[in-house]
């Protein structure tokens, strides 16, 4: 049996471990990544990337279609969903690539294989042809997480799909219903509908995109009917019918039965921590009652040489959050003074509007019974949403009234995912309103609304009425 030797083994190559593994590589540190698919993990291959790409294609075409209300007809001979399938695919591949490149280049070893934890220092790796074993220091799980299953609707990936499923269908079905209004949910039922697909969203909770605030809600759901796009909440799918090329399923809405014929169901309707499998129950690392990994803030488990890092070790499951997690095991590992402290993650939807958040919400202040001010600023207000025909949505800025520190930004609107990381600057450095609102911002751009909002929290605004 091959043996290798480490300082430091990290049990998946996703946006944490790979992340983990370049920078206790550049720390001076011997490291090995343990990954059973391809580096990048669920996001970069099954999940964030390939999702942008496809709704990025989707706004294209419904960009196209809408030149002609400003004097430009354009005729669209035909989609290839093939072609724009393989274009996908090929970002995912050139990012793979990179991310491989980038740890060989800073000298982390890539093991490919099955990991199977035998203790606190031991890795046995099965591949095609033989088992490795990995003796190591210490350890890093970077697990991730993978799509919850319904029991009344298992996935077959024939009639009932996953996310994965859905990103990588070889043919472009004709109908879908999507059960789950979160933000997976409503980012794929508009890009498929934008292709032309006939969609319907089944959402068990009273409102779409539960947890955030009802304008953002009220704006989103009024895109949906736009794209024909049939969303239900207070919603469940009671039964359903396998058929030779369809599905019929008995959706009840408070009561009200309907059948609705569909070629396919997606359930997207969140993810659990991947934390079974592996032997991670062999060493007695301490989850909570939900699934995650327990860790304190320095990422550090239970155990005194085994620590945990993105999706696995608690909310939210972003990659964002686990590229700095990543950061910062690594950094506590090589021996220097880190830990998770920040004061906000910004959370991005890319939806249509897309959506954005850094901070507290308007809906956490009021359930937090917090003393605030609100300066709110509409797209349809800015001359250079006016130019990119996109002008739903707004910039919500929230602050303590008595300090006007910024507690939190919500932005719904064009380009809001590329925005929110002023305002989550902003808030980092414990900004005031007065310092956005007197920070210049170039005009024309997207960017000035945020300025804009600040001024109408501090009671100045220069662009619209003052709120009554």
């Amino acid at each position: 049996m091959d043996e290798i030797k480490t300082q430091l083994a990290i049990i998946g190559g996703g946006p944490g471990g790979y992340v983990a593994a370049i920078r206790a590589a550049q720390l001076g540190i011997k490291v090995v990544i343990i990954e059973k698919y391809k580096l990048g993990g669920i996001c970069l291959n099954v999940g964030c990337i390939p999702t942008k790409a496809l709704i990025t294609v989707s706004r294209d075409l419904e960009k196209i279609k809408s030149l002609e209300a400003i004097g430009i007809k354009a005729k669209i001979e035909s989609v290839s969903w093939n072609s724009i399938q393989e274009w996908k695919n090929s970002i995912v591949e050139k990012l793979v690539a990179g991310v491989s490149q980038v740890c060989k280049g800073n000298g982390a070893e890539v093991l490919y294989g099955e990991a199977e934890i035998i203790n606190s220092n031991e890795i046995m790796v099965k591949q095609q042809d033989k088992v490795i074993k990995v003796n190591s220091e210490k350890m890093i799980i970077a697990t991730g997480s993978y799509p919850v299953e319904l029991k009344e609707l298992p996935y077959d990936h024939a009639f009932i799909w996953n996310s994965t499923d859905a990103l990588n269908c070889q043919t472009l079905p004709k109908s879908m219903i999507v059960v789950g209004g979160g933000y997976i949910g409503l980012e794929l039922s508009m890009a498929f509908a934008r292709f032309g697909m006939r969609v319907s969203v089944v959402e068990m909770m009273p409102q779409l995109l539960p947890g955030f605030d009802i304008d953002i809600v009220r704006l989103i759901d009024r895109r949906l009917r736009k794209l024909s796009i049939n969303a239900k909440v207070n919603s469940v799918i009671k039964s359903i019918e396998l058929k030779a090329e369809s599905i019929l399923a008995i959706v009840d809405t408070k009561g009200k039965e309907e059948q609705i014929e569909t070629e396919k169901i997606l359930v997207a309707v969140g993810r659990k921590p991947l934390t079974g499998g592996f032997g991670l129950n062999t060493i007695n690392v301490a989850l909570n009652n939900k699934g995650f990994i327990i860790v304190d803030n320095k990422l550090r488990t239970n155990l005194q040489n085994i620590y945990a890092i993105g999706d696995v070790a608690g909310m939210p499951m972003l990659a964002h959050k686990a590229f700095k997690e990543g950061e910062i095991v690594a950094e506590v590992i090589a021996g220097k003074s880190a830990e998770v402290d920040y004061k906000c993650v910004p959370a991005v939807v890319f939806t249509d509007p897309e959506i954005a958040t850094a901070g507290i919400t308007e809906l956490e202040a009021h359930e937090k019974k917090l003393d605030v001010i609100i300066g709110k600023f509409p797209f349809a207000a800015s001359a250079r949403a006016m130019v990119l025909q996109e002008t739903d949505g707004f910039v919500k800025v929230i602050a303590d009234k008595a300090s006007h520190e910024v507690l939190g930004v919500t932005i719904v609107g064009p380009e809001a995912t590329d925005l929110i990381s002023e305002a989550a600057l902003a808030i980092e450095m414990g900004a005031a309103i007065e310092d956005i609102a007197l920070t210049i911002h170039p005009h024309p751009t997207l960017g000035e609304v945020l300025m804009e909002a600040a001024k109408v929290a501090m009671g100045e605004p220069v662009h619209i009425l003052k709120p009554k």
